[in-house]
């Protein structure tokens, strides 16, 4: 019995199937690079949302300092050793 050779247009459908599967491999628009490209997408969002906190803390020190003296002089003192007329500083050794 002889054996019936596949119609030639499954050829070319397999043909062109394996084809797009190397492209979609292969190249600058690769599955692959979706992926890594993905996980950039995602990286780089968590960073924003950081970022954005960040900003977010640091404009509500600034308005402390603009609206509240006590916060300056609490910075003054702490930071810069400074105190008012009168006051005595202690200071103690560090071990």
């Amino acid at each position: 019995m002889k054996r019936r050779a596949a119609p030639r247009w499954r050829w070319w459908v397999a043909g062109l199937f394996i084809f797009l599967m190397g492209v979609a491999a292969i190249g600058e628009r690769s599955i692959s690079r979706f992926w890594s490209l993905r996980g950039e997408v995602e990286r780089l969002q968590r960073e924003i949302q950081r970022l954005e906190a960040e900003n977010e803390e640091l404009s509500r020190t600034v308005d402390r300092l603009r609206d509240d003296p006590s916060v300056i002089e609490q910075i003054a003192r702490e930071e810069l050793g400074m105190v008012r007329r009168g006051e005595k500083v202690l200071r103690f050794p560090r071990k």
